[in-house]
């Protein structure tokens, strides 16, 4: 660089001198440039981490996801991302849900899973642009450059801390996800004693079987007396788990954990499981059978107050209460 200054700043030297010594100031020109027009530069580089509020968006895109949300999300969602059918997609609720996850699982939860009816039809630009859209009613602010949509970018961005208050143990799953993971299926494998002697032998469930059973898969693992026994206890044991604090409804509606009826209506239901445990102790296909009224009876009081009531239905826009379980 001091062969280079001295030719450029003092030098009068042969024309050859002077040719080398113009190429190499143009080149120190160019490199400065660059570095300037780099800096301002609106491209974002995969390994820059950066959260929602540093402008990880543009109006443009925001417009895009405006009307796709529209045509394929409002009708659960609500049109100003308020929720309705399904939880709203803005506010304290909405960021208390995601607040711990990159903007990565946000994408690949809409191009994935939604819409709920007609999953996997959103391509992943447009599961980008949807979420811009709801970036922008979040009142986050826009940038120039739009979100991309690739997985290693995405991954990079992140809510601010404190976005919204987090809970210590904030649930994972809404309650029908609960109540369709664990407490169907039990209940089910415990009614299904009233048709079958769980003593009975069975041949062992077959990978690529029609009509999948939880009680043929369990076949040749555990007895179907066992399988009945772990029944029971799930009901018994994941009864409770409808009262975490924090705990949302399928359409994104608090949970009222705290309602006499609801914990009333939650105890009938761990009874129950207690109940249909002590009765499959009994190795009776009798016995368990009846105590299956019991379980039919602690499912309908709650359903008829939280699923069933209003219209008649549990498709009933009117009733806040109703949808909050399966």
């Amino acid at each position: 660089m001091s062969s280079c200054f001295n030719r450029c700043g003092y030098s009068r030297r042969r024309a050859g001198s002077f040719s080398i010594l113009s190429r190499c100031c143009a080149l120190g020109m160019v490199l400065i440039a660059c570095t300037l027009v780099g800096s301002f530069s609106p491209v974002v580089h995969a390994g820059q981490p950066r959260t929602v509020k540093e402008g990880v968006y543009t109006d443009e895109q925001a417009k895009r996801g405006q009307a796709i949300y529209k045509d394929r999300c409002a009708s659960c969602h609500g049109a100003t991302l308020g929720g309705g059918l399904a939880p709203p997609l803005a506010g304290d609720d909405f960021i208390g849900i995601w607040d711990k996850q990159p903007l990565s699982d946000l994408v690949n939860k809409i191009q994935n899973t939604m819409p709920a009816n007609d999953a996997g039809k959103l391509t992943r630009q447009q599961a980008a642009d949807i979420v811009a859209y709801v970036l922008q009613l979040g009142k986050f602010p826009a940038g120039r450059a739009e979100l991309g949509a690739e997985e290693a970018q995405l991954k990079q961005i992140t809510w601010p801390v404190g976005a919204a208050q987090a809970l210590s143990s904030r649930p994972l799953g809404n309650l029908a996800q609960v109540m369709r993971g664990i407490l169907f299926p039990s209940s089910n494998l415990i009614f299904n004693v009233q048709g079958q002697d769980p003593g009975a032998q069975k041949p062992a469930w077959e990978p690529g079987k029609a009509n999948f059973s939880w009680v043929d898969w369990g076949a040749g693992i555990y007895s179907g007396w066992e399988l009945v026994d772990y029944a029971a206890v799930a009901l018994a044991e994941s009864a409770p788990l409808m009262l975490t604090p924090g705990r949302r409804c399928e359409n994104g509606r608090p949970v009222p954990v705290d309602r006499p009826d609801w914990v009333k209506y939650t105890a009938e239901l761990a009874e129950a499981g207690k109940a249909a445990y002590k009765a499959s102790q009994s190795r009776n296909q009798e016995t368990v059978s009846a105590v299956t009224d019991q379980i039919a009876e602690s499912c309908l009081n709650c359903h008829r107050a939280y699923r069933d009531k209003g219209r008649g239905g549990a498709g009933d826009p009117s009733n806040k209460a109703a949808r909050c379980v399966p």
